[in-house]
């Protein structure tokens, strides 16, 4: 089997195992979850009841019984799980409609927040740890170190007020708030204009923190692979320096990258929370966040099982493009076909 079709069977199978473990974690993290919020004193039925006034203890009864409260938490538990495997992920009594509904609806802006920190503080994270690893301990090595400990050491709702401050105030180059311009009326491609410009900021906070390290993790990957016998060839051999770097050496020194930004996916996810509550942005972490203030369990229990789910198949993600990107696994899958045969 050539290499191309050994990294295809290896990519095959871990589809297929990632899908597998997506199930397993769909259902993990809904036991979880709702273990976990089961366990906090209060329940829907009290919100209401504090929101309404004085209730009696037959109404009280009643909701507890319209809502399934009444039964046993097993019972609730099975009953939830059932509800899942069906598609219905339950009704918010705060927004009045289908839970399901509001999440796909808050899901695209909570996407396109973190894909865009994503993409920014991967590639200027790395282009600045490759521009410390080239002459280590020298001028640029040192500015660029601290800038990426101040940006790391930055509390993530100070750095928000900071840019509000300065690029929505003072500047008033940006919109410190909200998806769009409602009052604006654009359509089409300045609709898209719009959406981006509002996206800056609250995309900009977001990546800061990331930038700083995967910085610091890509300078020191590139201080180590420059140091390797390969390199040293392609130099001897009157390679450019771009070409070494961009051509041999940066290829091995982005998968300690990768693999940190796997692991970091549910860090982004978290971190989404503060910046759309700051901003205003109506995302998945707002729609959290209110969810917690108004004891929305259904509501809380989808978002978070979402979030899960998107952890899992950024890993995928990851995890295939790794693959593709290192020699050793190929190698090792090409073996494996081979011994198979």
């Amino acid at each position: 089997m050539s290499m191309a079709g050994a990294w295809r069977f290896t990519v095959g199978g871990r589809i297929v195992r990632r899908v597998l473990q997506l199930l397993g974690v769909v259902v993990s993290t809904a036991v979880l979850n709702f273990a976990l919020l089961k366990s906090l004193p209060g329940d829907l039925v009290d919100v209401i009841a504090s929101e309404s006034g004085s209730v009696s203890a037959d109404y009280v009864a009643q909701l507890r019984q319209a809502y399934g409260l009444d039964r046993h938490v097993a019972e609730q538990l099975l009953a939830y799980l059932g509800r899942i495997a069906q598609g219905d992920l339950g009704f918010s009594f705060r927004f009045g409609e289908p839970v399901l509904g509001l999440v796909l609806h808050r899901l695209g802006p909570t996407l396109a927040l973190v894909g865009a920190a994503l993409a920014v503080s991967v590639v200027v994270g790395v282009l600045l740890g490759i521009a410390s690893a080239r002459r280590p301990h020298g001028l640029t090595d040192t500015v660029l170190s601290a800038l990426a400990t101040l940006g790391y050491s930055a509390p993530m709702f100070w750095t928000a007020l900071m840019l509000i401050v300065l690029f929505g105030v003072h500047l008033d180059w940006l919109p410190i708030g909200g998806l769009r311009d409602v009052s604006a009326g654009y359509s089409g491609a300045r609709l898209w204009l719009d959406y981006a410009h509002h996206l800056v900021l609250p995309a900009l906070t977001l990546s800061i923190y990331y930038v700083a390290v995967y910085a610091r993790l890509s300078r020191a990957s590139m201080i180590e692979v420059l140091a390797e016998d390969y390199i040293r060839t392609a130099r001897a051999k009157g390679a450019s320096e771009g070409r070494v770097i961009f051509r041999h050496a940066l290829r091995n020194a982005v998968l300690p990258v990768l693999t940190v930004l796997g692991l970091q996916s549910s860090a982004l996810l978290g971190g989404s929370v503060v910046v759309e509550t700051v901003f205003g942005w109506p995302g998945l972490g707002q729609l959290s966040f209110e969810a917690i203030k108004s004891r929305d369990i259904p509501l809380l229990l989808a978002v978070l099982l979402f979030s899960g789910v998107l952890v899992v198949l950024a890993n995928l993600l990851v995890d295939l493009v790794q693959a593709r990107l290192d020699p050793r696994v190929q190698a090792a899958a090409t073996l494996t076909s081979r011994s198979a045969a």
